[in-house]
This record gives structure tokens, C-alpha cells and sequence, in this order.
């Protein structure tokens, strides 16, 4: 492309503001299209990009900060602590038939612990952005499952927060004593910090928050990179480090955030993708795509299973449980957040081809289930058609 970088970075901006437009007409994720454009102009590529690949990466780091720094926001340090007792049963299921996979294909596939341990991320967490855009879509805002569905999520983000410093200190220290103990001292980092918000939380948002827009957006963003500076200083993640001061941060601080945040996590989050197909060799996505399959199959089955069986657990009909199934189907933004660090960490590099691969076959897919969940139900169990928004009366569906 052109050595001019604002012409460069301009074509590229609007590029992508085309693929979310597409997705959005075509109802799906724009995740997928976005590293589609990243595998184009990328090493290997079609059209080679020039000077704009330095702001990508850049872009791309502020990207994974601010995901991870809007995903805390959603919930405090009670959220997290209560979710984990009320939802430890679907949890350690959910944890099992999705985590599971992902470990053993890493060991099959013989690239070792770390590697192992990132694939088994990637393989776990829903993506909660995917959901919200079904949910909206589909018109299932308010249907009984929803909050369930939710609540297993949570529970993953839960699960996130202890894995992401443990994972991040075995890659510094390695699978060793030395390594096992630093990442237990990040996890009692983790434990600790969350404890001081339960502390701590009003405090801190009374003395961030002021009514000036535009001091408050400086004031977060500045504490946010702060955070994930120190915490990447500390030898754990800057993912974490954001992931926990959005968790940290609570009230109008917090509220403050979520007002001002979205586009430009949006515009950072799309360099991010982009920036994860950039990095990734489109030669090797051929050779990622037999064990992507593999697992997205694997990955389908089992959040089907702990979709209907947490739904019936809780006394919802057919209908619920296909569509609390349909919804957990999708990866997203925190596998390839999690791909994008295992680059940066330079770990075993076909991590980041299968993660592309598998997230794209999911994002695509989630969709297609999610509309064919309710007459597949209907078919199962001798239904005829009834109206499948949400139960007002009349007991579970």
C-alpha cells in the first residue's frame, strides 16, 4: 500500500467501517471480517500494508486494555464472589466440557504446557459482545434464560480473572517451582486487590468521578493504561491489570465510563482484530482449519449441553433450554484477546492460526443456531409453533 500513513490509515479505517456495516446488514459479528482484512494486508497477504502496521499495533494493545477494561466494568467484586457460589455447579461443568478441549487438543497437537493452557482459554470463554447482539436481534431481551446465560458468562469472567495472571506468570517464569510460585503470588495479588474493592470501591469512584466529561474520560483513561502498565511491569498482563480496574471501579466513576468508553473501545477494539489477522501468516490458517473444525464441533456440543442442562436445572421448558444453548455457542473478543497475547509472548505461533480459525467458524455459526434453535426444539419434542419471545405468564417454556 501507499508510504503515505494518513492515506494509509484513512483506507484502512474506512475498509473496516464497511465490513461492520456488512456484518451488521448480514447479522452477524464483525469480529470474523475484521481479521479477514487483518489476513489480507498482512505478511503473506494480498496487498501488503506499509507504514499504518506500526499504528495497529499500538492501536491493538490499547484495544485489548479497553475490552478488558469495559468487561470489569460490568461487575463488582460482590458481583464475582456471589456469582461464584450461586453458580459453581454449571460452572465447573461449563469449565470441563469447554476448557477441557482446548487443553487436550493443545497436548494432541504437542506444543506443550503453556501453549496448552492458552488453546484451553480460548476454547472456554462466550463471547459476551456476540450474545448481547443475538439477544438484541432476535428480540430475546427479557426471555427467562437470559439471566442464566449471563450468570454462567459471569462465571467465566470470573474464572478469567484467576487464569489470565496464572497463565501470564507460568509464560514469564515458565512450568517450574519458580514459576508455579509466581503465579500463585499473582493470583493472591488478584484475591487481594478484589478484597480492597470490596473495601475500598465508593472511595475510589468519589475521588476519580467530577461532572466534566472530558476531565473524567482523561482521569479513566489515564488510570486504566496506568494499571495495565503496572501490571505488565509486574511480569503479569496489561490485560489484567485493566480487566481489574474496571472491576475496582464502581458508582458514577464507573457509570461515567460506560457513557464515554464505547466508541472508543469500539475503534480500538476493531484495530485489535485487525491487528491479530495482521500478525497471523494466511498460509497457516490452511493448516489450522481440520483441528479449528475439530474443536468448534467439540465446543458446539459442549456449551449445548451445559446450556440445557443449567436451563432445565432451573425448570425452563424445551424452548429455553435450546435457546440458553444457542447463546453460549459463541468465542470472540477474549479468545482473541488471549491469542494476541500469546503473540506478543511470542509463544507457540499456530495458537494464534487455530484461535483465528476457530473464532471465525463460531462467530459465524452461533447466528445460524441461534435461529434454528427454537423450531429444532419445537421438531424434539412434538411441539407445534408458539410465540417465542418472552414468558409473562403461565409458567416455564
Amino acid at each position: 500500500m501507499t508510504d503515505t500513513p494518513l492515506i494509509e490509515l484513512g483506507a484502512v479505517l474506512i475498509v473496516l467501517a464497511l465490513l461492520a456495516r456488512i456484518a451488521s446488514r448480514v447479522g452477524i459479528p464483525a469480529i470474523p471480517l475484521y481479521l479477514l482484512a487483518g489476513l489480507t494486508v498482512g505478511e503473506g497477504g494480498i496487498v501488503p500494508l506499509g507504514t499504518t502496521s506500526d499504528f495497529a499495533r499500538t492501536g491493538a494493545e490499547i484495544g485489548v486494555v479497553l475490552l478488558l477494561f469495559t468487561l470489569g466494568l460490568e461487575y463488582t467484586a460482590e458481583d464475582l464472589f456471589s456469582t461464584m457460589r450461586t453458580s459453581l455447579p454449571a460452572g465447573v461443568l461449563n469449565f470441563a466440557l469447554s476448557f477441557g478441549p482446548g487443553l487436550a487438543a493443545g497436548f494432541l497437537l504437542g506444543w506443550g504446557t503453556i501453549p496448552a493452557l492458552f488453546l484451553g482459554g480460548i476454547t472456554f470463554v462466550t463471547s459476551t459482545s456476540v450474545v448481547a447482539k443475538i439477544v438484541n436481534d432476535l428480540g430475546w431481551t427479557g426471555n427467562r434464560e437470559i439471566p442464566l446465560v449471563l450468570s454462567i458468562s459471569i462465571t467465566e469472567d470470573l474464572t478469567m480473572t484467576l487464569y489470565l495472571p496464572l497463565l501470564t506468570a507460568l509464560v514469564v517464569g515458565g512450568v517450574s517451582l519458580a514459576g508455579l510460585g509466581t503465579a500463585l503470588a499473582a493470583i493472591a495479588g488478584v484475591v487481594v486487590i478484589l478484597f480492597l474493592a470490596l473495601r475500598f470501591e465508593e472511595q475510589i469512584s468519589r475521588i476519580l468521578f467530577t461532572r466534566n466529561e472530558e476531565a473524567l474520560l482523561l482521569s479513566i483513561l489515564g488510570i486504566v493504561i496506568l494499571a495495565a502498565g503496572v501490571a505488565e511491569a509486574g511480569s503479569v498482563s496489561a490485560a489484567v491489570g485493566a480487566l481489574l480496574a474496571g472491576i475496582v471501579l464502581s458508582g458514577p466513576a464507573a457509570q461515567g465510563a460506560r457513557d464515554l468508553l464505547p466508541p472508543l473501545r469500539n475503534l480500538f477494539a476493531a484495530f485489535f482484530f485487525f491487528f491479530v489477522g495482521l500478525e497471523v501468516d494466511p498460509s497457516s490458517i490452511a493448516a489450522a482449519l481440520a483441528p479449528a473444525v475439530v474443536l468448534a464441533v467439540v465446543g458446539i456440543a459442549g456449551k449445548v449441553v451445559v446450556g440445557w442442562w443449567a436451563a432445565r436445572g432451573a425448570g425452563m421448558g424445551p424452548r429455553a433450554r435450546a435457546r440458553a444453548s444457542a447463546l453460549l455457542i459463541p468465542r470472540g473478543e477474549f479468545s482473541i484477546a488471549l491469542a494476541g497475547i500469546s503473540v506478543s509472548a511470542g509463544i507457540e505461533p499456530r495458537v494464534a492460526s487455530l484461535a483465528v480459525a476457530y473464532v471465525f467458524i463460531l462467530a459465524v455459526a452461533a447466528p445460524i443456531a441461534a435461529r434454528l434453535a427454537v423450531p429444532l426444539a419445537d421438531r424434539l419434542s412434538g411441539r407445534g409453533r408458539e410465540p417465542s419471545g418472552p414468558t409473562h405468564v403461565g409458567g416455564p417454556r
